[in-house]
């Protein structure tokens, strides 16, 4: 701890003693909030609002927000927020990092600064790191929102938008198949409140246009899309076209991964310009017949390759040419150089999957399908020559965007994470951000082992896999993080091996991901995931529940 800290305290301390103030603020109000009728609570939404518009700032009206927020969620979904998660409302306010442990309810925190500044009417968007769990926030947090009068959006990949909609799975069910609306309704929440923090309940999300679902007081989707649709955006010709609105709020949900690991990775937007089908198939074809090492390098980190002399002699001979430079010009060799990046950097199952006859790329960060993603400069081609199947139209870059320029237009920018300590003086040297570590509501218990360093990594998983079937036996539930799709298959090996029966969780089968992370607690059972698979799932020891909704 330098001299600096030791004086004057470091700024987390700084910041949760003068929270401290704030919070018995909105506990002092708690008692008289508590005595509002429902029908009240949007009534107090207008109130704020007319307020703000004769000139009190958000500040002003921020404890009575919060304590209206804390008794809204405790009605409608029997919690009620502890202290120290209204700090970390506070702390995202402010527009601040708030690194709060696993399980500490970052979901249910973003409702304070979203209502919050909602208010104002300018729109806030909360950022997540898949489709699935923007659409569990919004139906999750989504009857809050609305017991507070205000309207919630989602925005996911495939140009799929929602509204939340507590009406909408009635008017789904033919007229004369309905029971009592009353007791639908009852159901519906009650399948919601037992399963619905790891699985979606689709009966209160009502399709829309891309453009209402960002009219919404509070808009739920993924970095990617909100990158993608401003784009899309800047491409349109008319005014009429564009669906985003002023970028005035952002909450960026695991903001290390998103500001950090995935800072300058460029979002591109493509657009068809021609068909060469018959070049990839017939590159393909000489590519394979090229060595490593003896016809061309590598180099992994760039993840590119340079063609060696003999490399490019052995293509001319396949080719039939003299000099390939001189005779065909850049367009083959383009082609060669692709087709040999196919061949020897990208690898199926884990940058890639072949599923119903189309290459879909995987998020190297989060392990999750991309479908509707395509690699540019003929990359994904060359692929698909490679696996033998359709050859979609070649593209060429209309825009593109890192996810570090585009998370700067926001005026307020905040974020939460169960790890951003650690990369504290980046977030304040690129985005001006603090980090407030928010304590724990109880304390840690958890045992945390030190590393086990292994000579190889067939060592490794076969002390994994011994380690794994001893705990087995005992019936403790056993969850296996790993980096890559191709290192669940690997480890699977050895577990069968083992004897040992388990669940595979990875880009394959990621529409389930939730519903199966969620039961990783249960006695005996072992989950394999990678990394960031079923990220925002609460696992509980004994497992979560299961219901059988269909009753209702």
């Amino acid at each position: 701890m330098g001299l600096f800290t030791r004086i004057f305290g470091d700024e987390s301390s700084k910041f949760i003693k003068k929270a401290e103030k704030i919070v018995a603020k909105v506990n002092a109000l708690e008692a008289d909030v508590a005595k509002l009728p429902d029908e009240d609570f949007q009534k107090k939404t207008q109130e704020f609002r007319d307020r703000l518009a004769k000139n009190e700032t958000m500040d002003d009206i921020l404890p009575e927000a919060f304590a209206l927020v804390r008794e809204a969620m405790k009605r409608v979904d029997g919690k009620r927020l502890f202290d120290v998660q209204i700090v970390g409302g506070l702390a995202l306010h402010q527009g601040k990092i708030a690194e709060m442990k696993t399980g500490e309810g970052k979901t249910f925190v973003a409702v304070l600064p979203a209502y919050l500044n909602a208010i104002t009417g300018e729109g806030v968007h909360i950022i997540t790191v898949n489709d699935y769990l923007s659409r569990i926030g919004a139906v999750l947090m989504g009857q809050v929102y609305n017991f507070l009068g205000l309207s919630v959006g989602v925005i996911n990949s495939q140009n799929v938008s929602y509204l939340y909609d507590e009406k909408h799975f009635r008017k789904e069910v033919p007229t004369e198949s309905r029971g009592s609306s009353t007791a639908e309704a009852v159901g519906k929440d009650r399948e919601r409140d037992q399963v619905g923090e790891f699985k979606i309940v689709y009966d209160f999300l009502k399709p829309c246009s891309r453009r209402v679902a960002y009219l919404a007081d509070v808009t739920y989707g993924t970095n990617h899309e909100y990158g993608f649709d401003y784009l899309r955006d800047n491409l349109v010709t008319t005014l009429d076209e564009i669906v985003q609105r002023k970028h005035n709020f952002a909450i960026v949900d695991e903001v290390d991964s998103i500001l950090i690991d995935e800072a300058r990775t460029p979002l591109i937007i493509s657009s068809q310009s021609g068909d060469s089908e018959d070049f990839y198939l017939k590159f393909y074809q000489i590519a394979k017949q090229l060595k490593r090492d003896t016809d061309y390098e590598v180099d992994e980190k760039l993840k590119a390759i340079s063609l060696t002399d003999t490399g490019i002699s052995k293509a001319e001979q396949l080719l039939g040419v003299e000099n390939i430079y001189t005779e065909k010009g850049i367009k083959y060799v383009h082609h060669l150089e692709t087709a040999v990046k196919a061949q020897a950097i990208f690898e199926r199952d884990k940058d890639y999957v072949v599923k119903e006859g189309e290459v879909i790329i995987v998020d190297p960060f989060t392990g999750r399908l991309q479908p509707g993603r395509r690699w540019s400069e003929g990359i994904h081609q060359a692929i698909e020559a490679k696996e033998g199947v359709k050859i979609e139209k070649e593209t060429r870059s209309s825009g593109s965007i890192t996810f570090q320029n585009y998370f700067r237009f926001y005026k307020k920018l905040s974020g939460m994470t169960g790890t951003a300590a650690t990369s504290a003086e980046e977030f304040l040297k690129v985005y001006g951000l603090d980090v407030i570590v928010i304590p724990t509501n109880r304390p840690v218990v958890r045992l945390d082992h030190p590393d086990l360093i292994f000579q190889s990594e067939k060592g490794k998983f076969q002390a994994i896999a011994k380690k794994v079937k001893e705990l087995n036996m005992k019936g403790t539930p056993v969850l296996i993080g790993t980096i890559s799709i191709e290192k669940n298959e690997l480890l699977s090996v050895y577990l069968k091996q083992e004897g040992v029966t388990h669940t595979i969780l990875n880009a394959k089968n990621h529409e389930k991901e939730g519903e199966i992370i969620a039961q990783a607690g249960k006695r005996g059972t072992v989950t394999i995931a990678t990394n960031m698979a079923g990220r925002g799932i609460d696992i509980k020891l004994g497992g979560n529940p299961i219901v059988d909704c269909s009753r209702y």
